[in-house]
């Protein structure tokens, strides 16, 4: 999981190592939210993490 700023050094690094990791990206930016906020991107987030860790299982 990574804000969405993150997103070419994501894509940069996996294919560097030559691994497509399951990525979950949130808006930018995430450090001046309040929790109310964190909490809302995190249930907003949930299903998409859900399906990765299914994915790998």
């Amino acid at each position: 999981m990574a804000s969405s700023e993150f997103t070419q050094a994501t894509e940069a690094q996996a294919q560097s190592l030559g691994f497509e990791p399951g990525v979950v990206y949130v808006p930018h930016p995430i450090q001046d939210r309040t929790d109310e906020e964190m909490r809302a991107l995190a249930d907003q987030a949930y299903e998409q993490v859900l399906a990765l860790i299914r994915r790998v299982g």
